[in-house]
């Protein structure tokens, strides 16, 4: 058991909610598409940040109102789980196209004594079986099919999830937590540069009547930037849910809406049942924590596949050891991605063959301490040579007893992050999303419903046996969220709180923010801010325009086959440090979003 250049933007929002706060951030970059291989939600632009300080508390999320309201809950005297829930509650409003209540989560907490692993991770339909996703011949249907629609869409977790770690750790009224966002509803918010770049760039939206009458105006053009949005229906929706708890959401109106809208579309109705809705249960489960060097580092277990890639990663490059391999001038070495490469592929691997809802699929052999052993990681560690290895093979753990076939899922999830430590020696990570960008493009009582089950393989099993993933009548889709805390492994004291958005990307992002700050000693905004990089057991992916030209080649001298995009992370990171003897807080946001972090 575990024991333990934006402070302008801020304060003109201490004034006014409402106002439009976002003409100080960066202009969105104009994008004619997106690689849905990367992920699904376009680029918006790159602004330097400095990161803040704090003596007491801290909050950081991906848009500036929702860092706002969870300030506001720190700041009344609440904990760290009322902060989340203020600040989920506005990023169903603000960042529609992210995350929301129609959404799931995962959520790591730490209240100074042990550490939990919240699951608010959607389930599929008891209608539902392996063939969701194939047509009747038995082939995967198109992303488009498998997105747009009622099909997609599984009982949303995130609001259950919530109750359930508030109802342990709250200290403000559940009401309380409601007032921001309901107050945002009602009197309207600016629409941000990043809003208004994804409702430009997304062509399946406006086909929902719903969602066209709220985001477009009458000529069809998305609302521009600094246009006051304000959503009634939203507001009714959160004033009952803050009136009668979640079961406001899971065993009334709020259900029997969502269900008509899913099963209604006209092209493409889906399975969710009034009674899925109701019956969807968060579950609290065993987080997966590992040593790596002077840290113990605990992410999320299955469903989520991040906790255990992410620990399958540090303790490779335990034994390879990247710390030499610092940034030079704060750019990556040809060494240092290559190491952090090659202990991806590895790690990846083994996920696409391995890992899914455990509640239906075992992992190989003894389970987690299998994939984690550290005789099994140095097996594959001792695979990493001076040559990429291209494709690595999936490991096979001692005691080793099934056989899966090779995943097929979408995995590309429009995701958002929070972290947020408190004044009573509590903090979370939590990693909240509705899948692609708007989710299925169904939006019923103010906000987007998830196209989570796209998260499943379209495939149910290969030659060499059923997919691990694959889907299954109440069954969890597989994630690479990564919401992660790391502990001194003496004290036991928090030291960092990080995760990120990004699809299956998300696990290198995250393992980047661990590899700058706890080896290459790096502040928790210079490693956010580092550039992306890293392998998913194919290219070397690297963030445009942020690797130099030699390192590239070098890179491609050693075998590597350098794909350059934009990896559009969302990082968001508070760290423990100590300066002239005494303990602070720092935290920092990713450039790459509208992020920003407060705290006192």
């Amino acid at each position: 058991m575990i024991r333990l250049k934006t402070l302008a933007l801020a304060a003109a929002m201490l004034g006014a909610l409402h106002a439009p706060v976002y003409a100080q951030l960066q202009a969105p970059a104009k994008v004619p598409g997106v690689n849905h291989d990367v992920a699904p939600e376009i680029a918006t632009g790159y602004a330097e940040k400095a990161g803040k300080s704090s003596q007491k508390f801290m909050v950081a999320a991906a848009n500036p109102l929702a860092t706002q309201a969870g300030y506001q809950m720190l700041k009344q005297g609440g904990a760290a789980i009322d902060a989340a829930i203020a600040t989920q509650l506005v990023l169903t409003l603000v960042e529609p196209q992210s995350s929301g209540i129609g959404g799931g989560s995962f959520l790591l907490y730490s209240d100074g004594k042990r550490v939990q692993s919240y699951d608010g991770r959607e389930t599929a339909p008891a209608a539902a079986d392996e063939h969701l996703f194939q047509d009747k011949d038995g082939k995967p249907v198109s992303r488009e099919t498998g997105v747009v629609g009622g099909r997609s869409v599984g009982a949303p977790g995130v609001l259950r999830m919530l109750e359930l770690a508030h109802q342990q750790h709250g200290r403000l009224p559940w009401k309380a937590l409601f007032a921001p966002a309901i107050k945002l509803a009602d009197d309207g918010f600016a629409v941000s540069p990043r809003l208004n770049a994804l409702l430009k760039w997304d062509k399946y939206l406006a086909r929902d009547p719903v969602a066209r009458a709220y985001f477009f105006d009458d000529a069809g053009q998305p609302r521009p930037v600094g246009y006051i949005l304000k959503n009634p229906e939203l507001a009714r929706t959160l004033r009952e849910i803050a009136d009668g708890g979640a079961d406001a959401f899971y065993k009334g109106r709020i259900a029997r809406d969502i269900v008509a809208k899913v099963s209604s579309h006209p092209t493409n109705p889906g399975k969710l049942t009034a009674a899925d809705i109701a019956g969807y249960q968060a579950r609290e489960r065993a987080p997966i924590c590992s040593d790596y060097k002077a840290w113990t580092v605990c992410g999320a277990p299955p469903p989520s596949s991040g906790g255990i890639a992410i620990a399958q990663m540090l303790g490779i490059l335990e034994v390879k050891d990247i710390s030499p391999y610092k940034p030079v001038g704060g750019m990556l070495t040809a060494e240092g991605i290559h190491l952090f490469s090659e202990a991806g592929r590895l790690a990846y691997a083994d996920r696409n063959r391995y890992v899914a809802d455990t509640d239906f699929v075992p992992l190989p052999g003894k389970g987690v301490s299998a994939l984690l052993d550290k005789r099994y990681l140095a097996k594959r560690a001792a695979l990493i040579g001076d040559k990429s290895m291209g494709r690595a093979n999936y490991g096979t753990p001692d005691t080793m007893d099934v056989a899966w076939g090779a995943d097929t899922a979408i995995d590309k999830p429009s995701t958002s992050h929070l972290v947020a430590v408190d004044a009573f020696g509590g903090g979370l990570s939590m990693t909240t999303s509705v899948e692609d960008a708007f989710g299925s493009r169904q939006m019923v009582d103010g906000f987007m419903l998830n196209n989570q089950l796209t998260d499943f393989s379209f495939d149910s099993q290969d030659e060499n046996g059923p997919i691990a993933n694959r889907v299954q009548a109440g069954k969890r889709p597989r994630s690479a969220m990564s919401p992660t805390l790391v502990f001194d492994k003496g004290t036991h004291r928090l030291v960092l709180a990080t995760g990120s958005p990004g699809g299956s990307t998300i696990i290198n992002y995250v393992a980047k923010v661990l590899v700058g700050t706890l080896d290459w000693q790096l502040d928790v905004q210079q490693a956010i801010s580092l550039p992306n990089l890293g392998s998913r057991n194919g290219p070397t992916e690297l963030e445009k325009n942020r690797v130099s030209a030699s390192v590239i080649a070098q890179l491609k001298a050693r075998g590597h086959e350098v794909r350059e995009t934009e990896q559009n992370s969302g990082l968001q990171g508070i760290q423990r440090r100590v300066v002239g003897g005494k303990p602070q807080w720092f935290g920092g946001a990713d450039p790459r979003r509208e992020g920003v972090v407060l705290g006192d």
